[in-house]
């Protein structure tokens, strides 16, 4: 469904960075323990977080305990921040790469639904250009997804015309 909360865009970014080369079902496991972890991911609680408090999310066995991801979604948050600012808020910023409205595939099978497209591409290369880690063109995609930049259900899924 397309979200437009600049927090549960900001959880969905960093949910996709912590699944890189995971199971998104361990993620989704993990998902409350990642709440609680990170301050129902508000960006501003996030973005003030310091060598201490990384420690203490290294000793969470219950979230995805890489320093690298981490320390990526923190400043993850410090750089939603900015575009924040410069974009008055995070969903003005993000939806820009799909012209502000979900596109709509028409997958007829699974093996048709693409890993990258070139907005994911774009969304990458603007996000890193702008301080974010772990956006590569995949996780943008998945993250596009995710959020409701784009319809991938197949047609014949009940959800497919439930977004339409």
């Amino acid at each position: 469904m397309p979200l437009h909360d600049d927090h549960r865009l900001f959880e969905f970014i960093i949910l996709e960075g912590a699944q890189a080369g995971l199971s998104w079902d361990t993620i989704l496991r993990k998902r409350e323990s990642y709440r609680e972890a990170f301050d129902n991911f508000d960006p501003a609680k996030v973005a003030r977080y310091d060598a201490r408090r990384v420690e203490r999310l290294l000793k969470n066995a219950n979230i995805v305990r890489n320093r690298l991801k981490i320390a990526s979604a923190i400043q993850n948050a410090r750089a939603l921040l900015k575009v924040t600012d410069e974009f008055a808020g995070f969903d003005a910023y993000i939806w820009r790469f799909v012209d502000g409205a979900p596109r709509r595939n028409a997958w007829k099978a699974h093996k048709e639904v693409p890993a990258v497209t070139p907005q994911a591409e774009t969304m990458s290369k603007d996000l890193r250009k702008r301080g974010f880690n772990f956006v590569g063109p995949t996780i943008c995609y998945a993250f596009m997804q995710a959020v409701g930049m784009v319809n991938d259900h197949l047609v014949d899924c009940f959800r497919y015309q439930e977004i339409a």
